[in-house]
């Protein structure tokens, strides 16, 4: 299945115009043709069967003919807050992967010791955009603005609260024990640098639980990763 995306898309659309760039992707690249039938998905858990009526590579129009509810494959809601990485080309690979795994949230949290604290957050929407469709999935991952890591803490994040850090800790919990699908759950991966003390004990006081995700010290996006993969498979 070819897998298109667009956000304005819902139940209520008749008839859907694509813009030239897509048009043209969809008429000279896919060489679709009228009458074909298109695969588009608003991110929103809906996959909508659309029936190309001009196919036109400067404005292509499609009729939707079939609409179909597809909830997510997976039952808990993530969200990993995790630090941008030196090289770029790192994050973007947790952010194309995690979306392929399952995931619900991420926010790029700004650290004591991050080395990159300006992002391109338009290109980590095509990312993520590019791998839900590639993965076959319905349900788009939400990208928040980066944050600082002390005004994160501080909002009002409900649910399960975790903290995976690389000091030496007899107290870390397994996520299997903490973890609950019937609450959300949120975890902070730190910078290549780690947390600093400072602000463990700051995520501490505001009562994140802190995890162990191995035995292993792990890169950033490698940590990121390990936690989305764990609570997969935790709650199958």
């Amino acid at each position: 299945m070819q897998l298109f995306y667009n956000l304005e898309i819902s139940t209520e659309t008749k008839q859907l115009t694509f813009d030239k760039i897509e048009s043209r992707h969809i008429v000279r690249v896919l060489r679709k043709k009228e009458s074909d039938i298109l695969h588009i998905t608003n991110g929103k858990g809906f996959l909508f069967d659309a029936k190309i009526i001009i196919a036109s590579d400067k404005k292509c129009i499609a009729e939707i003919i079939e609409v179909q509810e597809k909830p997510k494959p997976w039952n808990y809601y993530l969200h990993i807050a995790i630090a941008p990485t030196k090289n770029n080309d790192r994050y973007e690979w947790f952010l194309e992967k995690a979306t392929e795994i399952g995931i619900d949230e991420i926010t790029p949290i700004i650290c004591s010791n991050s080395e990159r604290r300006k992002v391109k957050l338009e290109r980590f929407e095509k990312i993520i955009q590019s791998a839900m469709k590639q993965s076959l999935k319905f349900t788009l991952p939400k990208i928040n603005e980066p944050i600082k890591f002390g005004d994160f803490i501080n909002q009002k994040n409900e649910g399960t609260l975790c903290i995976a850090h690389c000091e030496d800790d007899s107290n870390k919990n397994s996520l299997k024990s903490v973890v609950n699908p019937s609450e959300k759950t949120t975890i902070l991966i730190g910078p290549e640098g780690d947390f600093s003390p400072q602000e463990i004990t700051k995520a501490l006081a505001k009562k994140y639980i802190p995890i162990s995700l191995g035995e292993s010290r792990l890169r950033t996006e490698t940590a990121g990763l390990v936690a989305v993969n764990l609570v997969s498979f935790i709650n199958e």
